[in-house]
Parts: structure tokens; C-alpha cells; sequence
């Protein structure tokens, strides 16, 4: 048998008498009355007329909501975009839109919550889903990227599905995704089986032991020619279905039969005015909610796809991995909320009967934080849910001791080990090579220069000119601050004379001296030169 083996209290009888952990199953499911059941709000009775409504905390312990406590696994720095839990509640994956994702393990977990293992399945970009395999030894990754990628229960990578030729028009001929992927999910029985939805415009079936080629490529009903995104993507309960949102509001449902094509069983043109963010078969394969950023929950009776049995307003949706789930029981329908700027109200958790398609509980998650992923653990009997903005992320664990079993209630009790006096650990050598003073960068001395330039010593600043009469040896700025000056007004004991004289006059009256006792050039032509004659200039002639 593959996959985790139902709970002992329903096929044994020596535990009828132990306390049941969660609610009751319906009973149309225990009798086998699947196509019997009425779908939509029940008659009220005039009992119930008069009774009124109840407070939430009375539907909480009607529906055996385990609400009581709660802890959180904390460590992305961004939002929590994908949730997965193993099914013997073990084990707990996490991924954000911080590129990471984060492994948690009930069993070998303290009080402290934190991850054994971080992994980065693709460089820069976001974790948008995360599957278990039925047998819970291998999990699906889905990230921006178009190439999806499987890992063992440890975290360690055992491969990568092949990318598809870009430059191909016809989509049925790449080998794989051309554009990020968008939502992906395991077979719920067939452990070598996924589903992957991808921005190109496509839905492919892959075998996890061939990861160079695909089983089936699935393209959308559309409108008008083009490639329209698949944002969403879910497998019935059974595997005999797969259920896709399509980026233009419709809805579509192919049933996997011999020689099924891309043409839809079931084609809702209209099912949303937005994007659809999680979509979810009931067990019977009844019924199918969707989640839009329309800000809407939809409940969809597939024997009559016409309308909507139900729709529920008023639930605020800013992230593309918005989902919605049924509780173990299926007696109730919830999904989670997310905070708007405008708003009042924070991250909320909204519970609706099933039955009766009406609000019953609404739980406050954080304050702050928008809710994005919510899941409830049959075995565990635990609410997951997954906040976060662009700051910080965590995942909400509600639980009740009374109701709940294992998971958080094993890590909660189990505090950190207390040091020892006794305890020695060797301390590392650490070798710093910027330690040394020829790889050590110069560090700032840009205040000592400040400080310096302050000091008139060392910045050697000139004296500031004097105002008033000198002292201690400095000319006063009365008779003029410079000795030039001084001397100047003092009398003229300073005078340049050149400006006045005659520049002809001022040569001649060395002539006398040069022809007297020649220095330079004419004692050497003393001998040989001619003596010169100059010409005489009449009176007439000037």
C-alpha cells in the first residue's frame, strides 16, 4: 500500500472507546452515501430560528478546532510562499520568497524551532510549491524557474527536469517548460508521478524517473490564439483528475482516461475576475474550491458548473500562493487572508461550513503579517499557516494538547540542554590575514584631520592681521597692517624714482664710463676696430 495507513481508531475496535482526536467523519462517507448528500445550506429549523447564532469560540469547540496553543517556525527573511508536511507529520518543509528553503524535523526538534537544514534549490528565484511524494520519501520543488526539481528526504538534490526549446511556437513539441513555473504537485497515490503548471501556458505530466522528457503535455482551452499562464494546478483525491487555473478566470478539469487529450472534460469560461491561487477537490470529487486574488472563495459543484454553489467576499488576496483546504472531516472549508494598507485588520484564518456555506470561525494569525499557505494535518490534528511581507516570515503551528497529537507537542516540551561546568570544546585557531599590517586597509583619519586643523600649532595657521593699535612687537592696522605700507606713510622713506626719469637720459650717463673702461666686448677689438664715425646731421636736412 502506498502511502501512510489510516488511522488505527477506524478499523479497530479496541480503541472505540478512546477519545477521538479531531472531528468525527461525515457520515456519508462512512455509509457510502457519496451521490445522496445534499450540497448547499441545510433547512433551519424554527429551533434554530430562535437560538441564534453562536460565538466563536462555542464553533471552535463544535468543529474540535484545536486553537488553544500555538508556536512558530521562524527563520526566512521574506514571506512563506509554500508549505509542506510529511504524512506521518514528522517532517516540515518551508519555502519563501527569500530563495531558500527550510527543513524542519518534529522529532529531533527543541524548544528553540529550529531548521536542520536550509537549502537554495535555484539561485535568485522564489519558492512557489512544495509537494511530498505518497511514500514521503522524496519532495517536489517548484521555483520561478522553469525546470523543477526533486530531492530525498534529506534535502540532497536527485535531479533536474529538462528545460524545453524556447523558439518553438507549438508548445506539445519542447521537452519541458519554456517559462518560470507557476504550481506543482505529486501524484497523491502514484509515486513516480507530477504535475507542474508554468507561465508558458501549459500543464505537464512528468515521471520522476525519466527526467529528460515528459508523459503528457496539457494546453488550455482558449478563448483567442496565444499563451495564457496556468497559475494554478491540483489532482483530484483519487488521481484520476487533474483541475487548472487559467491566468484568464477560467476553470478547467481533464479526467485522465485512454486517449485523453488537451481538451478539457469541464470548462468554466468565467470562474474568476483574476488570477486563481489554489484550487482543491473534495474526496468524493464532488466539489472543487477555488482561490482568486478577486478576493473571493468559490465553491464549485461539479456535477453542475453553471454557478457557483457558494462565493465568499471580502477575503483580501495580494499573493499568488493563496490556497484553500478542507479540514480532515471536510466538514469545513478555510483559507487564509492578507493584510491591506488601508486596512485594519491583519493576517486572519476564516473558517465556513461546509453544509451550510456560512462563516463559522474567523481566527487572527498575525497582526501584520498576511496569510498565505494553510494546511490542516489529519494525524497531527495541527492548522499550518504560512506569513510574512517583504521583512520577515514564519509559519503559525495552532494546536490543543487535548486534541492534538505529536508534532509541535513533542518539540515544545523538549527544552535545549542545559551547559555543563564539566563541558570542554577546543576553540578554533582563526587565521586573519587583514590582521597584518601589509593587507590591513588605511582606516579613516578623517576626524583627526578635523581635530588638527582646529589646533593652530599643528595646522601652523597664519596670525590673524591685528585690528587696532600693535602690540607685543606687530605694526597696528592704524598706519597699515604691512611694513611696506608703514614705511610708505611714514614719509616716503621708501621712493622708486624710475617712473619719473628719462629712459635716454638714464643709458647716456653711463656712456662717459663704458668708453673710459670698457669691461666686456671692446678691449678685445681695441686694436682692430675702426673707429667710429657718426653721422653728422644738418638743419636743413631735418
Amino acid at each position: 500500500m502506498i502511502g501512510p495507513p489510516r488511522p488505527p481508531d477506524q478499523y479497530s475496535d479496541d480503541r472505540d472507546n478512546e477519545e477521538t482526536i479531531g472531528s468525527p467523519r461525515p457520515p456519508y462517507l462512512e455509509k457510502g452515501e457519496e451521490n445522496d448528500q445534499m450540497i448547499g445550506p441545510s433547512k433551519r429549523t424554527s429551533d434554530d430560528e430562535t437560538s441564534g447564532d453562536s460565538d466563536d469560540e462555542d464553533d471552535a469547540v463544535d468543529f474540535k478546532v484545536p486553537l488553544s496553543n500555538e508556536i512558530v517556525l521562524s527563520g526566512h527573511t521574506k514571506v512563506v510562499s509554500a508549505l509542506a508536511i510529511d504524512h506521518t507529520g514528522s517532517r516540515v518543509l518551508t519555502g519563501s520568497y527569500d530563495y531558500s528553503v527550510r527543513m524542519y524535523d518534529f522529532q529531533g526538534m527543541t524548544s528553540q524551532l529550529k531548521s536542520f537544514r536550509q537549502l537554495e534549490p535555484a539561485e535568485g528565484h522564489q519558492v512557489r510549491s512544495l509537494s511530498w511524494s505518497p511514500t514521503s520519501d522524496r519532495f517536489l520543488c517548484v521555483t520561478g524557474s522553469a525546470q523543477a526539481k526533486i530531492f530525498d528526504r534529506d534535502g540532497l538534490t536527485l535531479g533536474e527536469f529538462v528545460k524545453g526549446d524556447m523558439y518553438l511556437r507549438d508548445l506539445k513539441n519542447t521537452k519541458g517548460h519554456i517559462s518560470g513555473l507557476t504550481c506543482g504537485e505529486w501524484h497523491p497515490k502514484e509515486k513516480q508521478t507530477i504535475l507542474t503548471s508554468s507561465e508558458d501556458g501549459s500543464l505537464r505530466i512528468w515521471d520522476v524517473n525519466d527526467f529528460n522528457s515528459q508523459k503528457q503535455v496539457i494546453k488550455p482551452k482558449l478563448a483567442k490564439p496565444g499563451r495564457v499562464p496556468v497559475t494554478a494546478c491540483a489532482w483530484g483525491r483519487d488521481g484520476k483528475c487533474i483541475a487548472g487555473g487559467v491566468g484568464d478566470g477560467s476553470i478547467q478539469v481533464w479526467n485522465l482516461k485512454p486517449g485523453w487529450g488537451s481538451r478539457p472534460d469541464l470548462y468554466v469560461a468565467k470562474g474568476h475576475d483574476d488570477d486563481i491561487t489554489g484550487l482543491q477537490f473534495s474526496a468524493d470529487g464532488n466539489i472543487l474550491l477555488t482561490r482568486s486574488t478577486d478576493e473571493t472563495l468559490k465553491v464549485w459543484d461539479l456535477r453542475k458548473t453553471i454557478t457557483p454553489l457558494q462565493v465568499f467576499k471580502d477575503l483580501p488576496n495580494n499573493y499568488a500562493q493563496t490556497n484553500v483546504a478542507f479540514s480532515p472531516d471536510e466538514r469545513l472549508i478555510f483559507t487564509g487572508t492578507s493584510v491591506e494598507r488601508d486596512g485594519n485588520s491583519g493576517g486572519l484564518l476564516c473558517f465556513y461550513d461546509r453544509q451550510k456555506l456560512e462563516l463559522v470561525l474567523r481566527i487572527g494569525v498575525s497582526p501584520v503579517h498576511s496569510v498565505v499557505r494553510c494546511t490542516w494535518h489529519p494525524r497531527l490534528n495541527q492548522v499550518f499557516a504560512t506569513v510574512g511581507d517583504k521583512k520577515e516570515g514564519g509559519t503559525h503551528i495552532l494546536y490543543d494538547p487535548a486534541l492534538s497529537e505529536r508534532g509541535a507537542l513533542v518539540c515544545v516540551a523538549r527544552a535545549p540542554r542545559k551547559k555543563s561546568l564539566d563541558d570542554f570544546e577546543v576553540k578554533p585557531v582563526i587565521h586573519n590575514p587583514h590582521a597584518l599590517p601589509l593587507f590591513r586597509d588605511e582606516p579613516s583619519r578623517k576626524r583627526q584631520r578635523e581635530k588638527a586643523r582646529m589646533d593652530p600649532i599643528k595646522s601652523q595657521r597664519p596670525d590673524l592681521p591685528v585690528t587696532g593699535p600693535g602690540f607685543g612687537g606687530r605694526v597696528g592696522s592704524t598706519k597699515g597692517s604691512l611694513l611696506t605700507q608703514y614705511l610708505l606713510k611714514e614719509g616716503g622713506m621708501m621712493k622708486e624714482t624710475w617712473m619719473e626719469e628719462d629712459p635716454r637720459e638714464a643709458i647716456l650717463k653711463y656712456a662717459d664710463v663704458a668708453a673710459k673702461d670698457p669691461k666686456f666686448i671692446a678691449p678685445a677689438y681695441a686694436q682692430t676696430q675702426p673707429e667710429t664715425v657718426f653721422a653728422e646731421t644738418d638743419s636743413e636736412e631735418e
